[in-house]
């Protein structure tokens, strides 16, 4: 890959995504909104994204972007999910955002103005780069694929996770299907891209057991070190001591990572901390949550204007991820505001912590436990541990450092 230039041209880049970036209140949006601003300091960027028609006259992207052109999301049944199992080979994910509208539009910015780039911000936009592909043929522009995560392995864990359950088996018989599906589908697509993104080392890795041949570009998820910093005040304010997580709450991985936790781990450190209070915080909550809406002990938040206030009062952050991939947006948030967090395998994953250092690293569900309440009672070793982990994602996640990895991509073209 050759190296960044100052000098670098700017380029058309024309961004796909699969939700309005702004505002940024979940992964995928937060990701693509920051890729935005950095990228577009030095570049020409246009969007188009689904979205209602008047979400799109909110917030700064028109300021950002060129063009910013929104198609309503389509609607999708468990029916028409079911109809793709059964007709097709195809993943869900291949079909989720299908509209004839959004081809509509794409059709019209591609045949208007040549951009260099056409960046796609997740698998569910594949087959819009494929028709650009049909429709200009050599005259296409390159093809920056963003991975958000190795799909085919979210599904593999979740498959995984659900078949130790009975009453889960029906799910996981779905995301074994998934899982096949995927493997076939992202190694398709990855080697059509001009350029493979991944975000984190994990998954550049997943990637290339697609495909010997590929060699993704690890772009990490990053985080606003300014937004998220020591010091945010407990301005709601919380109920002492608390423990706080926070995640999109009708996102699988979340909603099963509340359910285990609040099943094998909550239980114990509430024998060894009476007093400890859970908030779960993140919008759209999920029905299988109700066990704890039930909890008094537990405050399921659903949407809230901004989580800041929340880890401004977080005793101790928890990411209790049992499945999903890439690099933990939350994982990251909860470490820039210098909160002390205590997280899976799975959640530490792509972050490059040391685990006893930067954040507390339990798989098992008892040893989880001790970890949350030995910070919940030591405040110098969670000051500690909340200091380091800052630390590390100042030196490594800022998300200006993060997004200049892509300037070699543009700089090749």
């Amino acid at each position: 890959m050759p190296t960044t230039t100052p000098h670098t041209a700017p380029r058309r880049i024309l961004f796909l995504t699969p939700q309005l970036p702004y505002p940024p209140e979940q992964g995928a949006a937060l990701r693509n909104y920051s890729l935005i601003c950095q990228v577009a300091q030095r570049h020409a960027v246009s969007l188009l994204t689904f979205a209602a028609h008047d979400a799109a006259v909110r917030g700064p992207l028109h300021a950002l972007c060129q063009q910013v052109r929104t198609v309503p999301p389509p609607g999708r049944t468990r029916v028409d999910r079911l109809r793709t199992l059964a007709l097709t080979r195809l993943p869900d994910m291949a079909q989720r955002l299908h509209s004839p509208a959004f081809v509509a539009a794409l059709r019209d910015m591609v045949t208007r103005e040549p951009f260099d780039v056409l960046q796609v911000e997740g698998i569910e936009m594949a087959p819009y780069a494929r028709l650009v592909r049909q429709w200009l043929g050599e005259n296409a522009p390159v093809l920056v694929f963003d991975d958000h995560n190795a799909e085919y392995v979210l599904q593999q864990r979740a498959c995984l996770a659900d078949a130790r359950r009975p009453a889960r088996w029906p799910a996981a018989l779905y995301s074994l299907a998934q899982w096949q599906r995927l493997e076939r589908f992202e190694r398709a697509f990855c080697r059509e891209a001009d350029v493979v993104v991944a975000v984190s080392e994990a998954d550049a890795l997943a990637l290339r057991r697609l495909d010997a041949a590929l060699r993704p570009l690890v772009v990490p998820n990053g985080v606003d070190i300014e937004r998220y910093h020591p010091g945010l005040p407990d301005s709601i304010p919380l109920h002492h001591p608390a423990v706080v997580f926070t995640g999109k709450m009708d996102y699988r991985s979340n909603v099963d990572a509340m359910l285990w936790f609040h099943r094998r781990v909550w239980p114990t450190v509430r024998r060894h901390v009476s007093a400890a209070r859970l908030y779960v915080v993140g919008k759209n909550p999920h029905r299988r949550l109700a066990p704890l809406r039930s909890d008094r002990s537990v405050t399921v938040t659903g949407w809230v204007p901004d989580v800041l206030p929340y880890l401004g009062g977080a005793d101790v952050v928890v990411a209790p991820m049992r499945t999903g991939g890439g690099t933990q947006l939350k994982v990251l948030e909860a470490m820039a505001a210098g909160r002390p967090l205590v997280t899976t395998s799975f959640g530490a994953e792509g972050v490059g912590l040391v685990p006893g250092r930067h954040a507390l690293v339990e798989d098992d569900p008892e040893r989880m436990a001790r970890a949350i309440s030995r910070l919940l009672t030591d405040a110098a070793a969670a000051q500690a541990l909340g200091a380091a982990g800052r630390e590390l994602v100042v030196e490594r996640f800022d998300w200006s450092a993060v997004a200049a990895r892509l300037e070699a991509v543009y700089a090749a073209i």
